[in-house]
């Protein structure tokens, strides 16, 4: 289910990998919940035997660890397993590109030192061991590099270097590639602005490590994911056979707290992959209606909605989110949930300091069939939640996309914990 970690953690810029032991890793960038810089200071790695359960490794690298300016952000890494062993390829907001090194696939990551002839020069590293042995470094912000590395890995074969191999002009190439192989076919993820905002993500395939490459198109967008969505960054990557892109989405009406989520994808028979939407489920099957679900795992927010986190606190041991700031007009989405054989009533965990307003719950579109209504009253408070029952009008059973619809008078409305079906 997305995102796709706990929420507390928010992970951008992820770098998915499975390793010999059969788990997926996850190398990401870190944001702190209410900053407004990208990133932090610290790098952590993920990890699961199923997409479903995760463990944090905890900080696997710090900035005070790496060359280069120690005061700097860590930007999104890359990791690879090369002759048993697991080099980090880190960047900072302060120009370095550096490797680090561990036994471990969750390090702690050691002995950093920068990329010669990378270092200084970019963002965003990605590296690819091929079939052959040999390993190539790409890296670049609006124009993308790459380069045969040394066989010490210590730095790039100056005569190997191909500048640029992606442009932003061309191909829409703003940062964050990330390489893969399949079947023969080299792709290219990427950072794509051509649709205005750097939320998309695209590929160009080659042949070659080194290109040239050819645009392929948008695998997915992140917009609507919440009103102050910027850009998008991620992977794809194979896991027990599936591929899956994982891509990150803003959150808490902000372009910085930033948390992973995953999607499937398909390649067709010439290698060319369709553009997919943003879900709810991600890897699982469509959702248990009458399960509670979480109101902020909605994957699309229309109008000023935003989803808010709390801490645990003396009560609740345990961090929560819900969403907040909710006006009239504003909708939040839900893919895909599963009401089997059908529902007779909805529960809504709501709260509201003003006059709260009304939910119409509608199904596959903002303004598909209405299923039901609730009224909001004024609970006493935004931390006084109050369960609300609603009866389901319409018949609906199947697969359905989900949409809550607010309406109201108030400036502010209600937040919205949880909701579930029952039969």
């Amino acid at each position: 289910m997305n995102p796709l970690l706990p929420v507390q953690f928010f992970i951008p810029d992820v770098e998915a990998r499975q390793w010999h032991d059969g788990r997926i890793y996850l190398y990401g960038s870190y944001d702190i919940s209410g900053d407004t810089i990208y990133c932090s200071r610290e790098l952590h790695v993920f990890s699961s035997p199923d997409m479903r359960e995760w463990t944090d490794h905890g900080v696997s690298f710090r900035a005070a660890d790496m060359h280069g300016n120690r005061e700097s952000q860590l930007y999104a890494p890359d990791c690879m397993c090369i002759n048993g062993r697991y080099y980090l390829c880190y960047c900072s907001s302060g120009g370095s590109e550096g490797i680090a090194v561990s036994d471990s696939p969750y390090g702690p990551f050691r002995d950093a030192y920068g990329v010669e002839g990378a270092d200084g020069d970019g963002i965003d590293p990605a590296i690819l061991l091929d079939d052959d042995g040999k390993v190539t470094y790409f890296w670049g912000q609006f124009e993308l590099r790459g380069a045969r590395m040394k066989a010490d890995l210590t730095g790039i074969e100056p005569s190997t270097l191909v500048k640029p191999l992606l442009t932003e002009a061309r191909d829409g190439f703003h940062e964050g590639a990330s390489i893969r192989e399949r079947n023969g076919i080299y792709y290219l993820v990427y950072t794509d602005i051509s649709r205005g905002r750097a939320t998309s993500m695209a590929y160009a395939t080659s042949r070659s490590p080194l290109g040239p490459y050819e645009k392929g198109g948008i695998i997915i967008d992140n917009t609507g994911c919440d009103p102050e969505t910027w850009n998008n960054h991620g992977s794809i990557a194979e896991f027990n056979d599936s591929w899956y892109i994982f891509y990150h989405r803003s959150s808490q009406g902000s372009k910085f707290s930033r948390r992973v989520c995953v999607e499937p994808i398909h390649f067709n028979a010439d290698g060319s992959i369709d553009e997919v939407e943003m879900t709810t489920q991600g890897a699982s099957d469509p959702l248990d209606a009458t399960h509670r679900l979480e109101a902020s795992r909605a994957c699309l927010l229309s109008g000023q909605v935003r989803t808010a986190t709390s801490p645990p606190d003396a009560y609740v041991d345990q961090w929560r989110e819900h969403l907040t700031w909710i006006h009239n007009g504003d909708w939040a989405a839900y893919k895909y949930l599963d009401f089997g054989e059908g529902a007779r009533s909805l529960h809504i965990r709501a709260s509201s300091l003003s006059y709260g307003g009304r939910i119409e719950v509608r199904l596959d579109e903002p303004d598909g069939r209405l299923i039901s209504v609730c009224d909001v009253p004024h609970t006493g408070g935004w931390e006084k939640w109050t369960t609300l029952i609603s009866s389901v009008n319409s018949p609906v059973n199947g697969v359905h996309a989900l949409y809550l619809c607010f309406t109201g008078d108030a400036h502010r409305l209600f937040d919205i914990e949880s909701f579930w079906f029952c039969r």
